[in-house]
């Protein structure tokens, strides 16, 4: 099944020059949902992951999926002033501005394999972010994952020698 066709382009979303990948459509569909979880799973069968990170918030969707497929803990990655507990920070640059993502400090452990799970890998500022959080706390990151990944935009670039898989790609 071709799973582009579950992806609804939105243009002009956030803002003026962005095009939005709409994943709602995805959702609704179980059978298409199904089938991109066993994509986003394929590439980590038989490898050691202690925790799935899901970064707010489409993220979370596939990330408490995954972490649920692999039977291991679910790590939210949140903006700011969204975690109760004690929370470490890393800012990052957006393709239409600047954000920032935190952690709780004891949601990886030294050690930890953790599978990073997000929608899309855009530029990759996101992902830098959240893959400088897993490192700072200790944790080594098996694999970057992504619903989507825009080429265009050269994310990769910014990830290094990280593994990464996207089950789409634009």
């Amino acid at each position: 099944m071709p799973l582009k066709k579950y992806i609804r382009d939105i243009q002009d979303f956030p803002k003026p020059g962005v095009g939005f990948k709409d994943i709602t459509p995805l959702l609704i569909d179980p059978i298409a949902r199904q089938e991109t979880l066993d994509s986003l799973l394929s590439t980590v069968k038989g490898q050691k992951i202690d925790k799935v990170i899901g970064v707010e918030s489409r993220g979370f969707f596939f990330g408490m999926l995954l972490a649920e497929a692999l039977n291991v803990g679910f790590v939210p990655v949140r903006k700011p002033n969204k975690l109760p507990y004690e929370t470490i920070s890393a800012s990052y640059d957006l393709e239409y501005g600047t954000d920032t993502l935190e952690i709780h400090t004891d949601a990886i452990q030294k050690g930890d394999k953790v599978l990073i799970h997000d929608d899309v890998l855009a530029t990759g500022g996101t992902a830098k972010a959240v893959c400088e959080l897993v490192e700072r706390l200790g944790g080594e990151i098996v694999q970057c994952n992504f619903l989507m990944e825009l080429t265009f935009l050269n994310g990769r670039g910014k990830l290094g020698e990280h593994p990464i898989f996207a089950a789409m790609i634009y």
